[in-house]
Protein backbone atom coordinates (compact mmCIF):
# COMPACT_ATOMS: atom_id res chain seq x y z
CA UNK A 1 0.00 0.00 0.00
CA UNK A 2 1.34 3.43 -0.95
CA UNK A 3 1.66 6.15 1.67
CA UNK A 4 -1.03 8.15 -0.13
CA UNK A 5 -3.43 5.21 -0.12
CA UNK A 6 -2.68 4.62 3.56
CA UNK A 7 -3.33 8.27 4.43
CA UNK A 8 -6.67 8.27 2.61
CA UNK A 9 -7.72 4.91 4.05
CA UNK A 10 -6.79 6.19 7.52
CA UNK A 11 -9.07 9.19 7.16
CA UNK A 12 -6.27 11.75 7.38
CA UNK A 13 -6.56 15.12 5.64
CA UNK A 14 -4.45 14.70 2.51
CA UNK A 15 -2.24 17.24 0.76
CA UNK A 16 -0.78 16.65 -2.68
CA UNK A 17 1.18 19.13 -4.75
CA UNK A 18 2.18 19.62 -8.37
CA UNK A 19 5.91 19.41 -9.01
CA UNK A 20 7.36 22.12 -11.22
CA UNK A 21 8.39 20.63 -14.55
CA UNK A 22 11.85 19.10 -14.88
CA UNK A 23 14.05 19.33 -17.96
CA UNK A 24 17.55 18.72 -16.61
CA UNK A 25 19.69 18.93 -13.48
CA UNK A 26 19.39 15.43 -12.05
CA UNK A 27 18.20 14.64 -8.55
CA UNK A 28 19.18 18.08 -7.30
CA UNK A 29 16.68 19.68 -9.68
CA UNK A 30 13.91 17.39 -8.43
CA UNK A 31 14.78 17.94 -4.77
CA UNK A 32 14.90 21.73 -4.94
CA UNK A 33 11.37 21.84 -6.34
CA UNK A 34 9.62 20.00 -3.52
CA UNK A 35 11.95 20.77 -0.60
CA UNK A 36 10.16 23.98 0.56
CA UNK A 37 6.84 22.21 1.11
CA UNK A 38 8.04 18.66 1.83
CA UNK A 39 7.02 18.72 5.54
CA UNK A 40 3.35 19.22 4.62
CA UNK A 41 2.53 17.16 1.54
CA UNK A 42 1.69 13.47 1.41
CA UNK A 43 2.57 13.05 -2.26
CA UNK A 44 3.89 15.03 -5.23
CA UNK A 45 2.69 14.83 -8.82
CA UNK A 46 5.21 13.93 -11.50
CA UNK A 47 3.50 15.64 -14.42
CA UNK A 48 3.31 14.29 -17.96
CA UNK A 49 4.17 16.81 -20.68
CA UNK A 50 1.97 19.48 -19.09
CA UNK A 51 -0.03 21.60 -21.56
CA UNK A 52 1.48 19.58 -24.42
CA UNK A 53 5.04 20.80 -23.73
CA UNK A 54 7.83 18.20 -23.64
CA UNK A 55 9.60 17.67 -20.30
CA UNK A 56 11.38 14.87 -18.47
CA UNK A 57 9.19 11.76 -18.41
CA UNK A 58 6.89 11.14 -15.44
CA UNK A 59 8.37 7.65 -15.02
CA UNK A 60 11.87 9.08 -14.57
CA UNK A 61 10.70 11.88 -12.27
CA UNK A 62 8.60 9.47 -10.19
CA UNK A 63 11.59 7.19 -9.67
CA UNK A 64 13.69 10.22 -8.71
CA UNK A 65 11.07 11.26 -6.16
CA UNK A 66 11.13 7.75 -4.67
CA UNK A 67 14.92 7.88 -4.44
CA UNK A 68 14.67 11.18 -2.59
CA UNK A 69 12.15 9.82 -0.09
CA UNK A 70 9.09 11.59 -1.48
CA UNK A 71 5.87 9.82 -2.42
CA UNK A 72 5.15 10.26 -6.15
CA UNK A 73 1.86 10.45 -8.01
CA UNK A 74 2.72 9.58 -11.60
CA UNK A 75 0.52 11.30 -14.14
CA UNK A 76 -0.10 9.54 -17.44
CA UNK A 77 -1.81 11.25 -20.38
CA UNK A 78 -3.24 9.41 -23.35
CA UNK A 79 -2.32 12.07 -25.89
CA UNK A 80 1.29 10.95 -26.47
CA UNK A 81 1.24 7.13 -26.18
CA UNK A 82 -0.68 4.14 -27.44
CA UNK A 83 -1.91 1.40 -25.13
CA UNK A 84 1.33 -0.56 -25.38
CA UNK A 85 3.45 2.37 -24.23
CA UNK A 86 1.02 3.29 -21.44
CA UNK A 87 1.06 -0.25 -20.06
CA UNK A 88 4.85 -0.36 -20.35
CA UNK A 89 5.15 2.86 -18.32
CA UNK A 90 2.82 1.56 -15.61
CA UNK A 91 4.69 -1.74 -15.38
CA UNK A 92 8.09 -0.05 -15.50
CA UNK A 93 7.23 2.46 -12.79
CA UNK A 94 5.75 -0.32 -10.62
CA UNK A 95 9.10 -2.15 -10.82
CA UNK A 96 10.51 0.79 -8.84
CA UNK A 97 7.66 0.90 -6.30
CA UNK A 98 5.59 3.64 -7.93
CA UNK A 99 1.98 2.80 -7.08
CA UNK A 100 0.01 6.07 -7.38
CA UNK A 101 -1.09 6.68 -10.97
CA UNK A 102 -3.26 9.62 -12.06
CA UNK A 103 -4.90 8.91 -15.42
CA UNK A 104 -5.66 11.80 -17.77
CA UNK A 105 -6.74 12.09 -21.38
CA UNK A 106 -4.48 15.14 -21.88
CA UNK A 107 -4.69 18.54 -23.55
CA UNK A 108 -4.66 18.65 -27.32
CA UNK A 109 -1.28 19.23 -29.01
CA UNK A 110 -2.47 22.64 -30.15
CA UNK A 111 -2.11 23.81 -26.54
CA UNK A 112 1.65 23.30 -26.69
CA UNK A 113 4.74 24.57 -28.47
CA UNK A 114 4.88 21.71 -31.00
CA UNK A 115 1.36 21.79 -32.50
CA UNK A 116 2.53 19.74 -35.49
CA UNK A 117 2.88 16.71 -33.18
CA UNK A 118 0.78 13.68 -34.01
CA UNK A 119 -2.04 12.99 -31.60
CA UNK A 120 -2.39 9.43 -30.29
CA UNK A 121 -5.43 9.17 -27.97
CA UNK A 122 -5.52 5.40 -28.44
CA UNK A 123 -7.27 5.30 -25.05
CA UNK A 124 -9.04 7.96 -23.03
CA UNK A 125 -8.65 8.44 -19.28
CA UNK A 126 -11.50 6.09 -18.35
CA UNK A 127 -10.14 3.38 -20.64
CA UNK A 128 -6.69 3.88 -19.15
CA UNK A 129 -8.17 3.39 -15.68
CA UNK A 130 -9.77 0.14 -16.84
CA UNK A 131 -6.42 -0.95 -18.30
CA UNK A 132 -4.50 -0.12 -15.11
CA UNK A 133 -7.15 -1.83 -12.96
CA UNK A 134 -6.73 -4.96 -15.06
CA UNK A 135 -2.96 -4.82 -14.59
CA UNK A 136 -3.43 -4.55 -10.83
CA UNK A 137 -5.51 -7.72 -11.07
CA UNK A 138 -2.73 -9.48 -12.94
CA UNK A 139 -3.56 -9.04 -16.62
CA UNK A 140 -2.40 -6.83 -19.43
CA UNK A 141 -5.13 -5.48 -21.71
CA UNK A 142 -4.48 -8.42 -24.05
CA UNK A 143 -5.27 -10.87 -21.25
CA UNK A 144 -1.64 -11.94 -20.82
CA UNK A 145 -0.78 -12.64 -17.19
CA UNK A 146 1.46 -10.50 -14.98
CA UNK A 147 3.19 -12.35 -12.12
CA UNK A 148 3.18 -10.85 -9.59
CA UNK A 149 0.55 -8.23 -10.29
CA UNK A 150 1.60 -4.65 -9.41
CA UNK A 151 -0.16 -2.94 -6.53
CA UNK A 152 -1.63 0.29 -7.92
CA UNK A 153 -3.59 3.14 -6.36
CA UNK A 154 -5.40 4.86 -9.20
CA UNK A 155 -6.64 8.41 -9.53
CA UNK A 156 -8.14 10.75 -12.08
CA UNK A 157 -9.18 14.36 -12.55
CA UNK A 158 -12.52 16.11 -12.87
CA UNK A 159 -13.47 19.72 -13.45
CA UNK A 160 -16.16 21.12 -11.14
CA UNK A 161 -16.02 24.54 -12.81
CA UNK A 162 -16.72 23.77 -16.47
CA UNK A 163 -19.88 22.77 -18.32
CA UNK A 164 -21.69 20.46 -18.66
CA UNK A 165 -22.11 20.84 -14.90
CA UNK A 166 -24.86 18.23 -14.62
CA UNK A 167 -22.56 15.54 -16.04
CA UNK A 168 -19.42 16.08 -13.95
CA UNK A 169 -20.28 13.91 -10.96
CA UNK A 170 -21.69 11.18 -13.19
CA UNK A 171 -18.48 11.15 -15.22
CA UNK A 172 -16.45 10.92 -12.01
CA UNK A 173 -18.60 7.97 -10.93
CA UNK A 174 -17.83 6.29 -14.26
CA UNK A 175 -14.15 6.70 -13.46
CA UNK A 176 -14.72 5.23 -10.00
CA UNK A 177 -16.32 2.20 -11.63
CA UNK A 178 -13.23 2.01 -13.85
CA UNK A 179 -10.94 1.99 -10.80
CA UNK A 180 -10.32 5.58 -9.65
CA UNK A 181 -9.92 5.97 -5.88
CA UNK A 182 -8.86 9.62 -5.72
CA UNK A 183 -9.58 12.73 -7.75
CA UNK A 184 -7.46 15.85 -8.05
CA UNK A 185 -10.14 18.32 -9.05
CA UNK A 186 -9.34 21.05 -11.54
CA UNK A 187 -8.70 24.55 -10.19
CA UNK A 188 -12.00 26.37 -9.61
CA UNK A 189 -12.08 30.08 -8.78
CA UNK A 190 -15.89 30.09 -8.46
CA UNK A 191 -16.87 28.97 -4.99
CA UNK A 192 -20.49 28.30 -5.89
CA UNK A 193 -19.51 25.82 -8.61
CA UNK A 194 -17.25 23.84 -6.30
CA UNK A 195 -20.01 23.86 -3.67
CA UNK A 196 -22.47 22.53 -6.24
CA UNK A 197 -20.12 19.75 -7.34
CA UNK A 198 -19.28 18.67 -3.79
CA UNK A 199 -22.94 18.71 -2.69
CA UNK A 200 -23.85 16.37 -5.55
CA UNK A 201 -20.73 14.27 -4.92
CA UNK A 202 -21.85 13.72 -1.33
CA UNK A 203 -25.49 13.11 -2.27
CA UNK A 204 -24.62 10.52 -4.92
CA UNK A 205 -21.99 8.70 -2.89
CA UNK A 206 -18.95 9.78 -4.90
CA UNK A 207 -17.26 11.25 -1.83
CA UNK A 208 -17.64 7.92 0.00
CA UNK A 209 -15.99 5.97 -2.82
CA UNK A 210 -13.07 8.22 -3.71
CA UNK A 211 -11.01 10.95 -2.06
CA UNK A 212 -11.86 14.34 -3.57
CA UNK A 213 -9.03 16.89 -3.54
CA UNK A 214 -9.93 20.37 -4.85
CA UNK A 215 -6.97 22.14 -6.47
CA UNK A 216 -5.73 25.52 -5.22
CA UNK A 217 -3.46 27.56 -7.49
CA UNK A 218 -1.05 30.14 -6.08
CA UNK A 219 -0.03 32.92 -8.44
CA UNK A 220 2.03 36.05 -7.94
CA UNK A 221 0.34 38.55 -10.25
CA UNK A 222 -2.91 39.59 -11.85
CA UNK A 223 -1.24 38.91 -15.20
CA UNK A 224 -1.12 35.24 -14.19
CA UNK A 225 -4.80 35.30 -13.27
CA UNK A 226 -5.63 36.81 -16.65
CA UNK A 227 -3.49 34.21 -18.41
CA UNK A 228 -5.32 31.40 -16.62
CA UNK A 229 -8.68 32.93 -17.49
CA UNK A 230 -7.85 33.49 -21.15
CA UNK A 231 -5.48 30.64 -22.03
CA UNK A 232 -6.15 27.64 -19.79
CA UNK A 233 -9.05 25.53 -21.10
CA UNK A 234 -11.79 24.80 -18.61
CA UNK A 235 -10.86 27.46 -16.03
CA UNK A 236 -12.54 30.83 -15.62
CA UNK A 237 -11.43 33.54 -13.22
CA UNK A 238 -14.30 35.92 -12.37
CA UNK A 239 -13.51 39.52 -13.41
CA UNK A 240 -14.24 40.80 -9.91
CA UNK A 241 -11.44 38.63 -8.48
CA UNK A 242 -8.95 39.95 -11.02
CA UNK A 243 -10.06 43.53 -10.36
CA UNK A 244 -9.81 43.00 -6.61
CA UNK A 245 -6.19 41.95 -6.93
CA UNK A 246 -5.37 44.71 -9.42
CA UNK A 247 -6.73 47.43 -7.14
CA UNK A 248 -5.02 46.16 -4.01
CA UNK A 249 -2.04 48.16 -2.65
CA UNK A 250 0.04 44.98 -2.98
CA UNK A 251 -1.37 42.81 -5.83
CA UNK A 252 0.99 39.92 -5.09
CA UNK A 253 -0.09 39.79 -1.45
CA UNK A 254 -3.73 39.98 -2.52
CA UNK A 255 -3.24 37.04 -4.91
CA UNK A 256 -1.94 35.05 -1.95
CA UNK A 257 -4.92 36.12 0.16
CA UNK A 258 -7.22 34.92 -2.61
CA UNK A 259 -5.55 31.50 -2.64
CA UNK A 260 -5.90 31.27 1.14
CA UNK A 261 -9.60 32.12 0.96
CA UNK A 262 -10.24 29.54 -1.76
CA UNK A 263 -8.31 26.89 0.18
CA UNK A 264 -10.17 27.65 3.43
CA UNK A 265 -13.49 27.51 1.61
CA UNK A 266 -12.67 24.24 -0.17
CA UNK A 267 -11.40 22.34 2.86
CA UNK A 268 -14.53 23.25 4.84
CA UNK A 269 -16.90 21.68 2.31
CA UNK A 270 -18.50 18.33 3.22
CA UNK A 271 -16.89 15.46 1.32
CA UNK A 272 -13.52 17.10 0.78
CA UNK A 273 -10.70 14.71 1.76
CA UNK A 274 -7.81 17.11 1.22
CA UNK A 275 -6.31 19.63 -1.18
CA UNK A 276 -4.13 19.55 -4.26
CA UNK A 277 -1.78 22.55 -4.26
CA UNK A 278 -0.29 24.11 -7.38
CA UNK A 279 2.32 26.84 -7.42
CA UNK A 280 4.41 28.06 -10.34
CA UNK A 281 6.75 29.87 -7.97
CA UNK A 282 10.18 28.63 -6.92
CA UNK A 283 9.72 29.63 -3.30
CA UNK A 284 7.79 28.41 -0.30
CA UNK A 285 4.32 29.64 -1.29
CA UNK A 286 2.71 26.28 -0.55
CA UNK A 287 4.39 26.10 2.85
CA UNK A 288 3.22 29.65 3.61
CA UNK A 289 -0.34 28.74 2.71
CA UNK A 290 -0.30 25.65 4.94
CA UNK A 291 1.14 27.64 7.83
CA UNK A 292 -1.33 30.47 7.32
CA UNK A 293 -4.29 28.08 7.41
CA UNK A 294 -2.94 26.14 10.37
CA UNK A 295 -2.74 22.87 8.46
CA UNK A 296 -0.61 20.44 10.48
CA UNK A 297 2.51 18.95 8.95
CA UNK A 298 2.35 15.46 7.48
CA UNK A 299 3.96 13.95 10.59
CA UNK A 300 1.47 15.72 12.86
CA UNK A 301 -1.47 14.55 10.75
CA UNK A 302 -0.15 10.99 10.87
CA UNK A 303 0.17 11.07 14.65
CA UNK A 304 -3.08 12.84 15.43
CA UNK A 305 -5.41 11.83 12.62
CA UNK A 306 -7.02 14.69 10.78
CA UNK A 307 -10.06 14.32 8.52
CA UNK A 308 -12.77 11.85 7.62
CA UNK A 309 -12.45 8.35 6.26
CA UNK A 310 -12.90 7.44 2.60
CA UNK A 311 -13.39 3.84 1.51
CA UNK A 312 -10.55 2.77 -0.76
Amino acid sequence: MSKLEDAIAGGRFVLTAELLTINSGGLDAVSERFEPYEPWVDAVNATDNTSAHAHASPVAVSIALKQLGMEPVMQLVCRDRNRLALQADIAGAALHGVENICCLTGDDVTAGDQPESRRVFDLDSTQLLVTATGMARGRYLSGRAIHPAPHLFLGAVENPGAPPFDYRVERALEKVRAGARFFQLQVCFQKELLERFMAEAVARGLADQAALLPSICLVRSTASLRFIDEKVPGISVPPELIERCERAPDPEAECFELACELAEHARALPGVAGLHLISFRREAGIARLCQRLGIPTRVERESRGHGSSVAV
